[in-house]
């Protein structure tokens, strides 16, 4: 079928995400042009890309980054850079919807400049809404735009809700694949980043495979339902599902269960919040339901993976209790990658953050930015008083 055609603005666009995105403008037919590209450090890919997708800017981190862009693209392209930069990247005028795809945090203050805009989203960034998913929500509401989310189980449940009233909603289910370490008993003190970052069923970057390992990336994704379908915690239930086939369902008040299926490729739930109302035809191998096997369910072992219930905790107690868990999951994770903390240590860590937080309401951005940044100086020093207990070799 064919949709509207679109330009966009993408930010992260040489993560996982953001390439994908980029691979599903190229099967657009020229439907969807890219006016804008926002990176971090990896100006090489970008390169390609901006030659590639000629946008009218392209953002990176830093100012040094910025020339070495500028003198590798040549004219065409304006290049700008840093929270300036992204921000810019984010509210441009020709562009109808914003990808917010960038990893953590950092994508807040762009993805709340493109909704000022009035620029639709679709969104990628999970931490948006942990972070500050009151005051996104409100601000969406009052511009009039549509948050459209990229997450493939929030995309399943918001496929699920289509043409359905809220009212009929009796609870929502996430599914989750369990991470690499789902069958694992023991030794979790001995995982390696190199172990962590090995998703069976995704192709993710570092920090989202490691989230994926220790269940975090479900609790995280546990609030940003909560924010998204304005559904309580209390009814939104995890499920591990682990040959992520069903991507999420939803039960109404009936009693029955609508799911939404699908090969894992975020290609398909990118190109759906793209072209939605409407569908995109992306001419990918379909679903061989013959093929697929047993589809198995099982609960989350919350003994096994403390952050899971760390995030229930935090979501429960709302406010910047989110921004702080978000935060300090962050820290844990950088410090894990870099092998100065062990894998058990990341909930010791989030959970260490949360028993000392002086939890307030989140009311301005400025809210959202202080309880991060008090978060993260926190972590940072509960890292500094553990034992070096990463594990070598990892990387």
């Amino acid at each position: 079928m064919s949709f509207e055609p679109k330009t966009i603005s993408l930010l992260g666009s040489t993560g996982s995400i953001g390439t994908s995105t980029l691979d599903v403008v190229r099967r657009s037919n020229g439907r969807i042009r890219v006016s804008g590209l926002a990176a971090g450090r990896n100006v090489d890919l970008l390169v390609e890309q901006v030659h590639e997708f000629r946008p009218d800017f392209a953002a990176v981190m830093t100012r040094e980054l910025a020339q070495s862009l500028a003198d590798k693209v040549g004219s065409g392209t304006q290049i700008v850079w840093g929270k300036a930069g992204y921000k810019r990247i984010a509210s441009l005028e020709s562009v109808d919807m914003v990808v917010s795809a960038m990893v953590g945090a950092a994508g807040l203050v762009p993805t709340i400049a493109a909704i000022d805009a009035g620029k639709d989203i679709a969104l990628a960034n999970k931490e948006t809404l942990v972070t500050a998913g009151s005051l996104v929500m409100q601000r969406a509401s009052q511009k009039g735009i549509n948050i459209i989310p990229v997450d493939s189980e929030h995309s399943a449940i918001f496929q699920c809700l289509q043409g359905n009233k809220p009212s009929m909603v009796r609870r929502l289910i996430l599914t989750a694949s369990g991470g690499p370490f789902r069958q694992r008993r023991k030794d979790f003190s001995r995982i390696s980043p190199k172990e962590a970052v090995s998703h069976p069923n995704w192709s993710m970057g570092a920090k989202i495979s490691v989230d994926s390992a220790t269940l975090m990336n479900k609790g995280l994704e546990l609030i940003e339902a909560r924010w998204l379908f304005d559904i309580p915690i209390d009814r939104i239930e995890i499920v591990v599902h682990p040959q992520s086939i069903i991507h999420s369902m939803v039960e109404f008040c009936d009693g029955s269960i609508i799911a939404q299926m699908g090969p894992p490729d975020m290609r398909v739930p990118i190109a759906y919040a793209l072209a939605w109302p409407q569908r995109m035809d992306l001419d990918l191998p379909p679903l061989d339901l013959l093929d697929l096997g047993p589809l198995t369910f099982e609960a989350p072992r919350r003994d096994s993976f403390p952050c899971l219930e760390l995030a229930y905790r935090a979501a429960r107690i709302g406010g910047s209790a989110t921004t702080a868990l978000n935060a300090a999951n962050e820290v844990a994770v950088e410090a894990f990658l870099e092998g100065r903390i062990g894998f058990v240590d990341i909930g010791l860590i989030v959970e260490g953050v949360l028993n000392e937080f002086p939890c307030e309401a989140i009311e301005c951005l400025d809210d959202v930015l202080r309880a991060d940044a008090l978060a993260r100086l926190k972590a940072h020093a509960l890292i500094s008083g553990f034992p070096r207990r990463g594990i070598s070799g990892g990387d």
